[in-house]
């Protein structure tokens, strides 16, 4: 899953000299793979929760719109990839992180 986020673009180009670590925009990356998965990424987080959050959280930490989308279509990614190792379609409810997020959301019951 880590090398597909490096061909999408969703993860960050990281250079490293001895102590000095530089981390940056990934460039040399299939854009047309780039474009759809963020798009698709941007799309999410008015239909799921579970993206709306994780968008959320990446702008509270200061990334702007484009750097979030990018952090979100990542995650997409690893689930994706998933999904296809395995064989199987998404399912809503065996993705821990969203049903971790709903059960949040209700209230306690005593």
């Amino acid at each position: 899953p880590q090398a597909l986020a490096c061909l999408a673009g969703a993860a960050p180009s990281t250079r490293q000299s001895g102590k000095i670590k530089h981390i940056a925009f990934r460039w040399a990356v299939d854009k047309q793979l780039r474009d759809a998965v963020c798009d698709f990424a941007g799309d999410s987080r008015r239909a799921n929760p579970w993206a709306a959050d994780l968008y959320n959280r990446a702008r509270a930490r200061g990334h702007d719109h484009p750097h979030a989308v990018r952090i979100l279509a990542r995650a997409w990614l690893f689930v994706i990839w998933h999904c296809w190792q395995d064989g199987v379609a998404y399912d809503p409810t065996r993705h821990r992180a969203l049903q971790h997020l709903l059960n949040q959301d209700q209230p306690a019951t005593a």
